[in-house]
């Protein structure tokens, strides 16, 4: 397939083909009445062994033969990232092509690669729809928890078609797309699909500029429009609580609770390692909420699960030990989340968007703390194992200063691995990530397959698609020939 082509059913057609084929090469009929997408943004494969040799460690152990839950996933695949226009892919993009099932250009969201980057007035007529909606438009209920602003690239792909990943709030939003009446990805939240649980940061685009932060005195909204969205969208909703801090979080009681809203920060959430427990909940304890809510629904749910935040942007500040340690905090998060749900109807999904120019090694022995390397280097001075290609962890100015296991793991969380390019910020890696699944239909994540291919699995697993022709030939084990 030209993956450049812009007509969204060659996609469908692509894909309904390939999906039938991995269909049939199993018997088991689908079961499915729930998914749970898990995105570590930023998690790629060297980040998946680090955080597993870490969450070992932690626990005491040497840590090499430690397991993620993601690790003990039946099926597993490889995803390519890149973007339409970028070989070096963004979070915008990426989250078009695994959401939305259609791949995009560099920092546009829920369009497609007609919609240039910043250009408002191509976004119409280009929208593509994510699985959360075809969910919703089904009767089941469906939820974002995310570690990053709710308007983030990432949660955003769900719900919002933009032709800038960083219209974030109507202040924000270009001169052209003003006039061209392109609307901010906090009014999309609220008004193009009905979410029944959001959780994460991002309060300060939710209200005026007049209206001060509950937490933080010299912090305000961020609308020009003077609109309050958190009381737009309670509106006509049965059962529905906003809250902003830990204290109403853990009060909120699920069996009594159609719909959440919880905005713990005015930007992004903190790290893992610089979280307060008892002003914010952590991912795992979001998860956890959001399932017990959603799960009500006997339609079942869709619940998308992010990190993008603290993994990718402690990459992104060349810091791994925040970069890792957000990472084990996800991967308790897939762990409550496999004790809330069964393996026989829910379809669990863990991928990333992309990779860090991130490695990890350096002749360590068995059990060598993760971040540092016990050998020495010919220039008789100590190095870290996890390092990276570029970033602002250069500091070889004639010679390269010298570190230990204190200083880079045990006393300082905000300590840089050492970088051979000096960046402001470290970049997005080109390699591909992997796709670990379980449950019904997993089986169709196999091999190495474009990034669009994994929204087209949920939703073909599901019975999303416009024509539901090809769940009773599934289930009848007939070859399905049917397009979107």
């Amino acid at each position: 397939m030209n993956i450049l082509n812009q007509n969204v059913h060659i996609y469908y057609s692509f894909y309904i083909y390939l999906l039938t084929t991995a269909a049939l090469s199993f018997l088991s009929p689908p079961c499915l009445t729930a998914q749970v997408c898990f995105l570590p943004a930023g998690m790629g494969v060297p980040t998946v062994t680090a955080a597993r040799i870490l969450k070992g460690q932690m626990a005491g152990h040497s840590g090499e033969e430690t397991s993620l839950v993601m690790d003990t996933f039946s099926h597993l695949a490889l995803s390519k990232t890149y973007n339409v226009d970028q070989q070096m892919p963004d979070s915008a993009g990426t989250a078009t092509a695994y959401l939305c099932g259609v791949k995009a250009n560099y920092g546009t969201l829920g369009v497609t690669a007609a919609t240039p980057r910043y250009n408002c007035s191509a976004t119409f007529g280009n929208e593509v729809t994510s699985v959360l909606h075809r969910a919703k438009k089904a009767g089941k209920s469906v939820g974002i928890v995310t570690t990053t602003r709710v308007q983030h690239a990432s949660p955003a792909a769900n719900y919002a078609h933009t032709a800038n990943r960083g219209w974030y709030s109507d202040s924000l939003l270009s001169s052209e797309a003003i006039q061209n009446g392109c609307r901010d990805i906090a009014y999309q939240l609220i008004n193009n699909t009905e979410i029944d649980v959001i959780l994460g940061g991002g309060r300060q685009y939710m209200f005026p500029k007049t209206m001060q932060d509950p937490e933080y005195p010299t912090f305000y909204g961020d609308r020009e429009d003077g609109q309050n969205l958190v009381l737009e969208w309670q509106k006509n909703k049965k059962n529905a609580k906003y809250v902003w801090n830990k204290a109403d979080f853990d009060a909120v009681n699920p069996a009594n609770t159609n719909f959440l809203m919880g905005l713990f920060e005015p930007k992004d959430c903190h790290y893992e390692l610089e979280r307060n427990p008892s002003t914010d909940p952590s991912l795992t304890e979001m998860t956890e909420k959001a399932i017990k809510i959603l799960s009500k629904n006997p339609k079942g749910f869709y619940l998308f699960v992010e990190d993008n935040g603290r993994i990718d942007h402690g990459h992104h500040e060349g810091k791994a030990k925040k970069a890792l340690h957000d990472a084990v905090e996800f991967d308790r998060a897939i762990g409550r989340a496999a004790e809330l749900t069964s393996e026989l109807d829910t379809l669990s999904v863990v991928t990333a968007d992309h990779s860090h120019v991130f490695a990890f090694g350096g002749y360590s022995a068995r059990g060598n703390p993760v971040l540092v390397s016990r050998s020495i280097a010919n220039d008789g001075k100590h190095f870290t194992t996890a390092v990276y290609g570029n970033g602002p962890g250069y500091q070889i100015n004639g010679t390269r200063p010298d570190m230990n296991e204190t200083v880079s793991c045990k006393s300082a969380d905000d300590y840089r691995q050492q970088a051979p390019v000096p960046l402001d910020s470290e970049t997005h890696s080109i390699e591909d990530v992997a796709i670990f699944a379980k449950g019904p239909m997993s089986h169709l994540f196999h091999g190495v397959q474009e990034q669009s291919y994994i929204a087209h699995v949920m939703a073909y697993a599901a019975c999303l698609l416009t024509n539901k022709g090809y769940c009773l030939n599934l289930i009848l084990l007939k070859i399905p020939i049917y397009f979107y």
